[in-house]
């Protein structure tokens, strides 16, 4: 059975026996409950009008600011080589443990980053963040010394976590679970866009000439400069749900929440439910996509260390900064294929997955055998790691599609992306000064992991598959069929019934829910 289907397991058995009518307080269904109501059907003209016009209003900004928040991550990658370790005089290890310290902060501030997600709106709750950040990030070019830019990495981190888990949400508010999947490529595909920008800039920071200014000095400045531009358009511009979108009529938000009514996950629901937290918890699936983004993320340790490893090839600073354009270009043509090539295969993702991990292992390989004087060949070997990016992407927009329940989505967001923390922090203790110049030993755990992450995702893929045709064999279940919240219209309280799809139901509990693959 194919989960994607538009067609809900209600239409296709006839209920024997009706259950009694239960009343709902409206805290406890989904926000979209009150703006769609009845089972009128959705013309796919005027679906397809509202989707379009979703993406002219959400699409660009969401990839503008995954630009920005990654190349804000990689300046201090670019900055090595532009003179930032010996203008504050840092040794390996601090270099390393500002890479790690930035994960730890996102770590700790990603569960109340993800509470604050779910209480106040996400727009203006991620613009804040985004402002902060970008105060942060100027700052970098005041700092003398290892404290201080200790300190604006703790910032920067406590500022990301609300940004991958920001657009989880809404791009399930706003998109049916195939949807998802292009559309999370199409903002993460912007990493790579990122590095090149980030090359040129460099490049042109190089060639900046000031006597109290140095080159990095000026990167830290005009990347600051823009963050903060992004954050007053998300401020302005961006929209928190689709309920109450500036650019949609009310009749196109009704059209909007009906096309997402097929994923069974509702928009949102700003009342924290311990039950969907717990559910999260004890939840198998939660574990096994966590684990996979922590390894997965052990060998991103390499977005600090990229053009460090490129420039001990024997590549000048020049040739180093433009070269790094080329890690930008792999990543974005990758994630485009993946993400199509998995939206147009039906449920294919572990599979892509697979597939687009393996010349991250050939990478590996050749990094470790090549002779040190071919610097050619060790350059491609770094440049087709990069391609495995696809992997974690997919795993993104597959987490989003098969979990359902408002807090529990959040819960199990923040699980992943502090994993993604995990893996982060711990990246960076590999590249120790005494495994130079080859980097063996971290080279040979980045294989490993990526091995153990080609398992996992199958792994998850046969215990969803598995959990569908359990869910096949069982008696349709009525215990949702007759809910309703009442609401008052000219003076009039009415009793208003409220499709299953509305009720803030986890997937554990609509024994409907079916999981992608």
């Amino acid at each position: 059975m194919d989960a994607d289907s538009n067609m809900s397991l209600d239409e296709k058995h006839i209920p024997e026996k009706q259950p009694e009518t239960v009343a709902v307080s409206t805290k406890e269904v989904d926000t979209a409950a009150e703006l769609f109501l009845g089972d009128g059907e959705l013309d796919p003209v005027e679906a397809s009008r509202v989707r379009k016009k979703i993406d002219f209003h959400i699409i660009p900004l969401m990839c503008i600011l995954y630009w920005i928040q990654y190349m804000d991550k990689t300046t201090l990658g670019s900055a090595a080589i532009l003179g930032i370790r010996e203008a504050t005089h840092l040794t390996t290890n601090q270099y390393n443990w500002l890479g790690t310290i930035f994960y730890l902060s996102y770590l700790a501030f990603e569960f109340p980053q993800n509470l604050a997600l779910q209480r106040f709106p996400v727009a203006k709750w991620m613009s804040i963040n985004i402002f902060v950040w970008a105060v942060a990030l100027c700052s970098h070019a005041a700092c003398k010394n290892f404290a201080g830019l200790l300190v604006v990495g703790l910032i920067l981190g406590m500022c990301e976590g609300s940004i991958t888990a920001g657009f989880l949400i809404v791009s399930s508010m706003f998109y049916t679970r195939t949807e998802q999947t292009v559309r999370v490529g199409y903002w993460f595909l912007m990493n790579g866009t990122a590095q090149i920008i980030t090359g040129f800039i460099g490049f042109g920071s190089l060639h900046i000439k000031t006597k109290s200014f140095e080159p990095w000095q000026w990167l830290m400045i005009i990347t600051g400069i823009l963050t903060l531009l992004t954050a007053l358009a998300f401020w302005f511009l961006f929209p928190d749900s689709p309920t109450n979108a500036w650019f949609l009529t009310p009749k196109e938000r009704a059209v909007a929440v009906q096309r997402i009514k097929v994923n069974q996950t509702g928009v949102e629901n700003k009342h924290f439910k311990k039950e969907q937290l717990i559910e999260a918890l004890l939840d198998p699936k939660t574990w096994l996509f966590a684990l996979f983004s922590a390894l997965d993320n052990v060998p991103n340790s390499l977005t600090n260390q990229r053009q460090i490893i490129v420039s001990s090839f024997g590549f000048s600073p020049l040739q180093t900064t433009l070269l790094g354009c080329v890690d930008g270009v792999v990543e974005i043509i990758t994630i485009w294929t993946g993400v199509k090539l998995a939206a147009r295969l039906p449920n294919s993702r572990a599979y892509v997955s697979v597939l687009y991990m393996i010349p991250n292992l050939l990478g590996c390989f050749l990094v470790n055998f090549l002779p040190w004087k071919n610097k050619v060949g060790l350059l491609f070997s770094v440049w087709i790691t990069g391609v495995g990016t696809t992997g974690f992407v997919l795993a993104l927009s597959w987490l989003s599609s098969v979990t359902a329940g408002h807090t529990k989505r959040v819960t199990v967001n923040a699980i992943l992306l502090s994993a993604y923390c995990v893996g982060n922090a711990a990246g960076p203790f590999m590249w120790q000064a005494q495994y130079k110049p080859r980097n063996h030993v971290p080279w040979i755990i980045i294989g490993i992991c990526y091995v153990a992450c080609m398992a996992l995702m199958l792994a998850i893929r046969w215990h969803l598959s598995r959990e569908n045709q359990l869910r096949d064999r069982e008696p349709v279940d009525h215990s949702y069929d007759n809910v309703y919240i009442e609401r008052t219209v000219d003076g009039v309280t009415e009793k208003v019934k409220v499709d299953k799809e509305f009720l803030d139901l986890t997937d554990i509990q609509n024994r409907d829910f079916r999981y992608v693959l």
